[in-house]
C-alpha cells in the first residue's frame, strides 16, 4: 500500500495561517468573508495522522476516482459553504434562490454553513477523501489554492459539460483559465476576491492614491500606509507595480519585490501589515492609504463617503472561491445542476446583490440593475472590461516554494 507523505508545515506557514484566521481572509464578517491564503501545507489537525496510519491518497494529478452517481433516483444534494455567503430572507428563515431551485427541479438541498476557514474544513473531509470514501457532501466551496490541492490529489470529480450550459456560456473570461484547472474541468467560481488600493480622501488632503509606487514612495503618506499580511496580495501587487507578472513569478522576482517592501519598512513609509482590521484605521484616517479587499470596501463606502478605491494602471490581484464536487460524492449530476443554476443571469444577479463580491458571471449587469442600479455600476462587483483586463492571479506554488516564500515574507512583516 502506498504510504502518503504529507507536506510539512514550516514555522512561517503556521504563522501565515494563524494571521489569516485571526484577522485576514479567514476572519468572518458581513461582506468580508475573505479566505485564508495559500499556506501550502494542510497537515494541521490530521494529514500527519493519515501518514502514520498508512492511508493512501486517491489517484493523483487530477485523475479523480470514478463514483456511482445516484442523482436520478435520489433527488437530494448536500452543499457545504461559508457563513453568510448566500442570499437569505430578511427574517433569516429562507434562502430564496435555493428554494426556487428546489421548486424547479425537485432536488432538495441540504445547505450547511460549515466552512470557517480552508485549513479547518479540509481537516474535516481529508480522512474520507484519502480513504476513497464519500465525505457526505456533494458540493463544496473552497479558495483557489485549496481547490488546486484537491484537484491535484485526485480528490475532485470531473464535471460533465453537458450539465453546465449556462456556466460554460456565462463564465467571465478572466476566470476561465486558472493554471490549476485549465478550462474549468473540475471547478467553477462562486465569487471572485479582488485586492485593490483604498484611500481616505480626507486623510490624503483630497489627493488620489492609485499605485503601489505612491504607497511606497510618496513622502506625504509616510507612516500612514498599510500593506496586507497575505503574502500573495502584498507581494503580488508589488510585482505588478514593478512590471512583473505574478502568474510567472520567479525566485529572483519574488526577492526583488520583497526588497522593495523591506525598504518601505526600513524607512517607516509602511506603518504596518494588516488583516482586514485595516478597515477601522482607514475609516478614521489613521491609515491614509492601503491595499484592501474589495469585499470590505463596498460596506465601508456605505458607512463613510470619504473611502475611495483605485485600480492601479499596473493591475491588481484576484483570487476565487470555487465550487467542487468531492470524490465519491453520490449526487454529481444534482450538484452540476445547482452550479449551472447559479450561472443563470437572474439567479446570479440575486446572489451578487446580496453578498456583494465579484460576480464571475458575464452579462449579469442588466439583471443586477433591475435589483439595484448602484450595485450594477460598481466595478468591485462587476468589473468592466478594462478592469477585468488588469486582473492577475499568483501562480500555483510548489510546497518548497511555498515554504521559502512564506518564511521570507514572515521575516519581512515581523511575524
Amino acid at each position: 500500500m502506498e504510504q502518503y507523505e504529507p507536506d510539512s508545515l514550516s514555522a512561517a506557514q503556521v504563522a501565515a495561517m494563524r494571521r489569516s484566521l485571526a484577522n485576514g481572509r479567514a476572519s468572518l464578517t458581513r461582506r468580508s468573508l475573505l479566505r485564508a491564503s495559500g499556506v501550502g501545507a494542510l497537515t494541521l489537525g490530521g494529514l500527519g495522522a493519515l501518514s502514520a496510519c498508512g492511508i493512501p491518497p486517491a489517484k493523483r494529478e487530477g485523475q479523480g476516482p470514478s463514483s456511482t452517481d445516484h442523482s436520478a433516483e435520489e433527488k437530494t444534494l448536500a452543499f457545504s459553504n461559508w457563513t453568510q455567503y448566500i442570499d437569505i430572507s430578511d427574517d433569516e428563515k429562507h434562502r430564496p434562490t435555493l428554494e426556487a431551485f428546489t421548486r424547479r427541479t425537485g432536488i432538495k438541498v441540504k445547505y450547511t454553513e460549515d466552512i470557517n476557514d480552508n485549513v479547518e474544513f479540509f481537516g474535516k473531509i481529508k480522512p474520507q477523501l484519502a480513504a476513497g470514501q464519500d465525505t457526505g457532501r456533494d458540493l463544496i466551496c473552497v479558495t483557489d489554492w485549496l481547490a488546486a490541492r484537491i484537484i491535484r490529489l485526485g480528490w475532485a470529480q470531473k464535471l460533465d459539460p453537458a450539465n453546465l450550459p449556462h456556466a460554460y456560456a456565462h463564465l467571465a473570461p478572466q476566470f476561465r483559465r486558472p493554471d490549476w484547472d485549465p478550462g474549468r474541468a473540475y471547478s467553477y467560481p462562486w465569487t471572485g476576491i479582488s485586492t485593490v488600493i483604498a484611500y481616505n480622501i480626507k486623510a490624503t488632503g483630497g489627493r488620489k492614491v492609485d499605485s503601489v509606487t505612491q504607497l511606497l514612495d510618496d513622502p506625504k503618506l509616510k507612516g500612514r500606509v498599510a500593506f496586507l499580511q497575505e503574502m500573495r496580495d502584498s507581494v503580488g501587487m508589488t510585482l505588478l507595480d514593478m512590471g512583473k507578472d505574478p502568474g510567472k513569478v520567479t525566485d529572483a522576482d519574488f526577492d526583488a519585490a520583497l526588497g522593495r517592501l523591506q525598504k518601505g519598512v526600513d524607512t517607516k513609509q509602511i506603518r504596518r501589515f494588516t488583516g482586514n482590521d485595516y478597515t477601522g484605521d482607514l475609516s478614521k484616517g489613521d491609515i491614509a492609504a492601503c491595499l484592501a479587499w474589495a469585499g470590505d470596501l463596498i460596506q465601508l463606502q456605505v458607512d463613510n463617503p470619504d473611502i475611495r478605491f483605485a485600480i492601479p494602471a499596473a493591475g491588481y490581484m484576484t483570487s476565487t472561491d470555487n465550487l467542487l464536487v468531492p470524490a465519491q460524492a453520490r449526487h454529481r449530476t444534482n450538484a452540476e445542476k445547482l452550479i449551472d443554476y447559479y450561472y443563470e443571469l437572474p439567479v446570479a444577479a440575486q446572489l451578487a446583490a446580496y453578498i456583494n463580491y465579484v460576480c464571475p458571471v458575464d452579462g449579469v449587469g442588466p439583471e443586477l440593475a433591475k435589483i439595484d442600479p448602484e450595485l450594477a455600476s460598481n466595478t468591485l462587483i462587476l468589473p468592466d472590461k478594462a478592469m477585468a483586463a488588469k486582473s492577475h492571479a499568483f501562480r500555483s506554488l510548489s510546497t518548497e516554494e511555498e515554504t521559502a516564500y512564506e518564511e521570507k515574507f514572515a521575516k519581512l512583516i515581523g511575524a
